[in-house]
């Protein structure tokens, strides 16, 4: 009988060693790409951060000399960069996440053309940036474009938009709205799965559509805005297209996003040592906002199961 049970047992551990190796086989293809794309960068340019490499030079190792050159303000483009793009983090992730927010409401009602409307908000989504930014130039083009335009047929001032150092981030801001039809897709598929009975509760109750709003929907979509919030800040910390095609960092450096900063480093003046400090920087940067992103959720985040 022990015999059997012995056997049995050792089938039984052959059979799950098979099924993992399966599964690790199958994961494979995922686990290499990150390891050789993702993990092996990275860890290439922690190593060249120590060094004064350029592309048409050697590689010597000068220890934190790149990172105290960036602190010290030996290169003013540093902070200037950093102030920047925190000015563009600050005024654009607020406005994504509410605009967003707000559209997924409009496009959770039942209207007639629904679907028509659905795509309209999602199509700017799946246009090439390079495309949008030409787009935008021409519509914010201060003499002959739709936005002056507009203003200029209801009686108001125009605006020199991303042409005048004052008002070149607070538009650029403005157009990351453009582009949240994948956010709004994302709270708009969060607001379908709100239960009915939770909305009828209240209008038994007399409640208004803003009490609806504020004690059902708000509180119930906190785990998606926190998902949101957390995506939204990372990508407006990496943003790069429009200072690249629209402004090339102008006017007088208005526009300096840090990662073009980092481009020009790298790509324009080949200092790649330099730039990968650089990276390791911003990686330092967006890792500790999310952090405290994480550790606020407490306080305003709500899930059912707890």
């Amino acid at each position: 009988m022990a015999t059997k049970t012995v056997t049995l047992t050792q089938g039984s551990s052959k059979r799950a060693f098979r099924k993992n190796i399966t599964g690790y086989l199958f994961a494979a293809p995922a686990i290499l790409g990150f390891l050789i794309f993702t993990i092996g960068p990275m860890i290439a340019s922690l190593a060249m951060s120590f060094t004064d490499y350029s592309v048409t030079g050697g590689a010597d190792y000068i220890g934190l000399s790149n990172f105290t050159n960036l602190f010290s303000g030996t290169d003013p483009y540093f902070y200037k960069s950093l102030w920047v793009t925190f000015y563009y983090v600050l005024l654009s992730v607020p406005m994504q996440i509410v605009y967003a927010f707000l559209l997924a409401i409009l496009l959770n009602q039942n209207v007639r053309g629904l679907s028509i409307w659905r795509t309209i908000f999602y199509l700017p989504s799946i246009v090439p940036a390079v495309a949008l930014s030409l787009i935008w130039l021409w519509i914010l083009d201060p003499d002959l474009g739709l936005a002056n335009e507009l203003l200029r047929m209801i009686g108001l001032p125009t605006s020199q938009w991303v042409f005048a150092e004052e008002t070149v981030i607070p538009t650029l801001a403005a157009m990351s709205m453009w582009t949240t039809g994948g956010t709004t897709i994302i709270f708009l598929a969060s607001l379908k799965n709100i239960s009915k009975q939770m909305y009828e509760a209240v209008e038994i109750d007399g409640g208004s559509a803003l009490q609806k709003f504020r004690h059902i929907t708000l509180p119930t979509m906190t785990p998606i805005i926190f998902y949101n919030l957390v995506m939204t800040l990372i990508g407006s910390f990496q943003v790069f297209s429009q200072a690249y095609i629209m402004t090339d960092g102008g006017p007088n450096n208005a526009s300096m996003f840090y990662v073009f900063y980092l481009y020009r480093e790298a790509f324009q003046f080949s200092r790649l040592g330099s730039s990968s400090a650089i990276a390791w920087v911003l990686f330092i940067i967006i890792m500790v906002a999310t952090m405290l992103i994480f550790k606020s959720s407490r306080s305003w985040v709500y899930y059912e199961n707890k």
